[in-house]
């Protein structure tokens, strides 16, 4: 029986998930180490520069560029865009407004909308 408990650690792919950015931007070292959980916690809660500028400027991955456009991911492909985008790329997407955009802003406030409905609508039958 081990006495001691090995710390946990995960790829970086699975960090740079959790931290938000897009793992080939990262440094090689980040790339090609592994992240203990001691590691990831300190990176959120003093980040290096690398990491503050990542996520200020991109390239970020689809779910983040997914909320800051506020589309679902799959939204983001119907519109063909299936790259990483710089904050400076999702500025002028919000500016130039294009149809598919609108339109899955649309789909994605409907969707809101429902959850929200249905989440008032099963708290109210747990209160019966």
């Amino acid at each position: 029986m081990k006495s001691h408990q090995t710390a946990q650690t995960m790829k970086p792919a699975t960090a740079a998930k959790k931290l938000g950015v897009y793992l080939p931007a990262t440094p090689a070292e980040f790339q090609q180490g592994v992240v203990s959980r001691a590691e990831l916690n300190e990176l959120q809660a003093n980040p290096p520069e690398w990491l503050r500028e990542l996520r200020r400027n991109g390239p970020h991955p689809r779910p983040v560029v997914a909320a800051k456009l506020g589309v679902s991911i799959a939204g983001l492909a119907r519109g063909g865009v299936t790259e990483p985008l710089t904050s400076e790329q999702i500025e002028a997407l919000k500016a130039e407004r294009p149809e598919w955009l609108e339109k899955e802003r649309a789909t994605q406030a409907e969707v809101r909308k429902e959850a929200a409905r249905l989440k008032a609508r099963n708290a109210e039958q747990g209160d019966h």
